[in-house]
């Protein structure tokens, strides 16, 4: 780490209250021993509590001395303990006793230290622990850890991926999307199955289907396309005039006429000499695609291009460029500006460099589509009507070094690419080695399946799909009933490939391919449950081939697999998987898009896309380092380095790198960015486009970083409204909530987070001042689109403030000492949301003793990332509690 914590203290006694107190299994007799003491010191209140006579009864005393004061029939807080019985059975009872159990163990009951001296607390929680414990447990050995686990929508569709080896399947939109519950789509409790969503399930399994079979006896004839000269782009300009676009020979610009144009095209000959060189990024209004190309058929498609990074100087000349040009395809129909349909990134992204080179990437097509050029991080045409007239396009000035852009040769494409082998994996996955042959006009498929005994295959192709399927052998009485459906239909006359499909379709919109099932009890069942549990976490995918072996020969409970396992899935390509997922809901990476930034104020960030993509991609690359680096917990919040590409190093204002692939860059000890708590796709999705709100950031930080959510603001309070005239900061807006005794506790748990958080803009850029309206001091220019504009810098950022344990801090620098100092604090956040995400269920009480004991293994080394998986995935919360062995009775 680059800092050693030296935050400030506030009352070190409050301070202690403050933190959260660990509760372990102690020696009851002590406690009781304090309990009694206790009750000698206290007395007894008048009134009971109704829990005497349960495992409570021993601080029942404590208690009612300590307690009944505001928690009686007045209900201060909306609590009676009087009246609180303890059922443990009755899940809001016990939901109630925890956070009795939390908020005595974390300080804030009662408010106080003096009213509850340290000595007593422990021994009140001790005893609480052990009943919760007890309790929860109990729940757990009866009825499971939690509810089994629908596949979200995105699993859904890898898994038929996988089984249908058809690796760009793309049904997820055929699906509804999955409700979210603690930021996360998996929790078991919101994944529910309505009759809508079998239907939509249905309808996805069966088009998979559809698109698994052959589309012919022969595969599909690929075509070969080659483009030079004018056929490089589908028109003379582009919009935004000839400096966003034109043809080049030699250099120079060639001047070419819609009526050349159409002369070149009826003569058949192209110049190959002719370059098309590109100045503009691909957002509206813009289509840029090859002319006279348009995909037949949907598939993969091979691209191969020469191109060159180029610099437009003064009267349309072209000099090389001194830097790359990143740049992808975009796949689209053939709309013209007015963009409809599907627009996507396709391809990768590519650096085009100053030298003339040959580029080659794979892109995914649907019929009828065509794809165009997307350059990234150069300007965007600023479209203009005046008074009812003509719409005109205005070109931002030409920078000193002149534009920057692309000079393409020529270009070519091949496809669709057809599989090595025919028919393709997928058909045989559903027919094996079934011969085919052409089929009629008015058949639903593009081949008929030939059986000479058709009822003879088609169970032994069940019974091969269905294993392949769930990843191991299925019952003959679980497949009865699909059979039936696959021979009710052959029956009809049904040909033989649409009566298979019936049953499939059935199979995969079962309990058998939707759920994973929990890892409870002994023998194979939860050995393979093991299996899925792993593959779907950190793949989002079934187990494969090693980890079926792994579970067929009782090994997935075993330290030394599960850590081999584990560490190798890390390493897979597939990981990917999990890493986008994961990030997309605890850090809420898919809202980075969401709000556009405000022109008036930010007028550098308008329609800057390649800024926005990268600040996603750092993130996840960072997230990426955590795990595959088993880099420490506390680097959540502050780290020596960074990762960049050329955008993000001008945008944090560090040394230049070339080229759009990220890097780690290490960082200056005085730097204020490191971690996720800095970077800048946080501070664009805590920000709303136009201001920054200490209230939003600091609540998000909380929650989501250090693991310490605040509670719902009361529905009455409005929401905090900017000044974007520059002559109020949101310090100061923000002190009607703390000089509120309503707002006030609730507020100090994360304002002055935000507050610290204020020197970064509605983009994570460094500021030392705001910007407004209409106070301030002006400035003026044009933007990156050709956009006059102008803002005033206003008021002085203040960033300092302390937290409400305590800590003092002068600037974000200060407070990533505070939090880096306490990395347990950190970890166990970490641990509860691979918890979630991994078992649909959050940690609940009795999983608790378990977290402490990861933790505890943890510590030693720093509380390293990739460990707490380890620690995570071998454990009872991931693999299943034993079944109960102690015969003992226990009073709950």
């Amino acid at each position: 780490m680059r800092h050693q914590a030296q935050a400030s203290s506030g009352k070190p006694d409050q301070m202690a209250m403050k933190s959260d107190i660990r509760i372990r299994p102690v020696c009851l007799t002590t406690v009781v021993a304090v309990l009694l003491l206790s009750t000698l010191s206290v007395g007894w209140a008048g009134e009971r509590a109704v829990w005497e006579d349960t495992p409570l009864a021993a601080i029942a005393p404590l208690v009612e001395g300590h307690c009944f004061d505001c928690h009686d029939d007045t209900a201060k807080g909306g609590l009676n303990l009087q009246t609180l019985a303890w059922n443990p059975r009755d899940a809001r009872s016990l939901e109630t006793w925890i956070k009795i159990h939390d908020r005595v163990a974390s300080g804030e009951m009662p408010p106080q230290s003096k009213d509850l001296p340290m000595d007593k607390r422990e021994a009140l929680l001790a005893v609480l622990d052990e009943a919760l414990f007890e309790a929860d447990m109990a729940e757990v050995r009866a009825k499971g850890r939690g509810p089994l686990r629908r596949l979200t929508r995105e699993e859904y569709e890898n898994n038929l991926r996988h089984l249908l080896e058809l690796p760009h399947l793309d049904i997820v939109d055929r699906l509804p999307e999955d409700r979210t519950s603690l930021g996360f789509s998996r929790a078991a409790t919101t994944l529910d199955m309505s009759r809508v969503h079998l239907e939509a399930y249905l309808d996805a399994a069966e088009a998979a289907l559809r698109e698994a079979v052959a589309s012919g006896v022969s595969p599909r004839e690929q075509t070969h396309y080659r483009a030079v000269g004018t056929d490089l782009f589908p028109k003379v300009l582009a919009h935004g005039g000839a400096e966003t676009m034109f043809f080049a020979k030699n250099g120079k610009m060639v001047s070419i006429s819609n009526g050349d144009l159409k002369k070149i095209h009826e003569s058949g000959k192209r110049d190959p000499d002719l370059e098309m060189a590109l100045f503009r990024s691909a957002t509206w209004p813009y289509y840029g695609y090859p002319r006279g190309f348009q995909a037949k058929h949907d598939g993969a498609y091979r691209v191969r291009f020469s191109a060159r990074a180029v610099r437009q100087v003064r009267d349309f000349r072209l000099l090389p460029a001194t830097e790359s040009v990143p740049m992808t395809f975009r796949a689209r129909q053939p709309s013209k500006a007015d963009v409809s349909g599907d627009v996507r990134a396709t391809g990768g992204l590519m650096d085009i460099l100053p030298a003339r080179s040959v580029f080659e990437t794979v892109i995914q097509l649907k019929a009828g589509e065509v794809f165009e050029y997307s350059l990234l991080g150069l300007p965007v045409p600023h479209p203009i009507t005046s008074h009812g007239g003509p719409l005109y396009y205005d070109f931002p000035p030409m920078p000193a070094e002149g534009h920057l852009g692309v000079a393409f040769q020529w270009l070519e494409v091949d496809g669709p690419m057809a599989p090595e082998s025919w028919p393709p994996p997928s058909h045989q996955v559903l027919f094996d080695d079934l011969p085919i042959r052409d089929t009629t006009p008015e058949a639903n498929l593009p081949v008929e399946v030939v059986s000479r005994h058709p009822k003879v295959d088609a169970k032994r192709l069940f019974q091969r799909f269905a294993s392949t399927a769930v990843g191991r052998s299925v019952s003959d009485s679980a497949q009865e009933a699909f059979l039936k459906l696959i021979h009710d239909r052959l029956n009809t006359g049904a040909p033989f490939a649409e009566a298979m499909l019936t049953g499939y379709t059935a199979f995969l919109g079962s309990g058998h391919f939707l759920y994973l099932p929990e890892p409870e009890g002994k023998g194979d069942d939860v050995q393979f449950a093991i299996a899925a549990r792993l593959s779907h976490f950190l793949w989002n995918s079934p187990p494969d081939r090693a980890l079926r072996r792994h579970a067929a020969e009782g090994q997935m409970r075993d330290p030394g697999t599960l850590r081999g396992e584990v560490d190798r899935l890390i390493a897979d390509d597939r990981f990917e998987r999990f890493v986008r997922q994961f990030t997309d809901e605890w850090l809420d990476l898919n809202q980075v898009r969401r709000d556009l930034p405000d022109i008036r104020l930010y007028p550098e960030y308008r329609k800057d896309d390649y800024l926005v993509e990268s600040m996603e991609r750092e993130t996840r690359a960072f997230f990426t380092a955590m795990i595959r680096d088993n880099l420490p917990a506390a680097v959540v919040v502050d780290a020596e380095f960074i990762y960049v590409n050329d955008r993000l190093a001008r945008h944090y204002g560090l040394p230049p790198v070339s080229g759009s692939a990220m890097r780690q860059v290490k960082l200056a000890d005085s730097s204020p960015y490191g971690g996720l708590l800095t970077a800048a796709s946080i501070m664009k999705i805590t920000a709303n486009g136009t201001i920054t709100s200490p209230v939003l950031r600091g609540a998000w930080i909380m929650k989501h970083l250090i693991g310490d959510p605040p509670p719902r603001p009361p529905p009455s309070v409005p929401a905090v409204e900017p000044d974007i005239r520059g002559a109020k900061t949101i310090r100061d807006i923000l002190a009607l909530h703390r000089n509120s005794k309503t707002c006030s506790a609730c507020h100090a748990r994360f304002d002055p987070v935000g507050f610290a958080l204020e020197n970064f803009d509605i983009m994570g850029a460094w500021r030392d001042r705001y910007r407004g309206l209409e106070k301030g001091h002006l400035v003026t220019g044009i933007d990156r689109a050709g956009h006059r504009f102008e803002y005033r810098v206003a008021q002085e950022v203040e960033a300092s403030g302390r937290l409400r344990t305590g800590e003092a801090f002068k600037d974000i620098r200060d407070l990533k000492e505070i939090f880096a100092s306490k990395p347990r604090q950190l970890a166990k956040n970490l641990l509860h949301q691979f918890t979630l995400y991994s078992t649909g269920t959050p940690v609940r009480y009795a999983d608790r003793r378990g977290i402490d004991e990861i933790l505890d293994q943890c510590e030693p080394n720093g509380y390293r990332v990739r460990d707490l998986l380890h620690g995570l995935i071998k454990s009872a919360i991931f693999c299943g509690y034993p079944p109960h062995t102690d015969q003992r009775a226990k009073k709950i």
